[in-house]
């Protein structure tokens, strides 16, 4: 059931992702979406859509990989002394 749970949370972001690229691709092709009144401010919102989305997968894949010492040194948190 954890494992549902992650994936669900994992493909909220992906669909995010998914739709900003379509933006991005339809202000190339000249096709204004609905909710957007300008090219430019669809692509913006494009982009903004797509960073996040692969932001919030790629740091969910860090922290398991971090967790598990799947990491090389460079990526490893830095413990510091009290």
């Amino acid at each position: 059931m954890t494992r549902i749970f992650a994936l669900i949370i994992l493909l909220i972001p992906g669909f995010f992702a998914a739709a900003g690229i379509k933006f991005m691709r339809d202000m190339f092709f000249g096709i204004l979406q609905d909710p957007f009144p300008y090219l430019w401010l669809q692509f913006v919102a494009g982009l903004i859509l797509f960073l996040a989305g692969l932001g919030f997968v790629a740091g969910f894949i860090l922290f398991r990989d971090r967790k598990r010492n799947k990491v090389q040194a460079r990526f490893k948190q830095v413990k510091k002394r009290p």
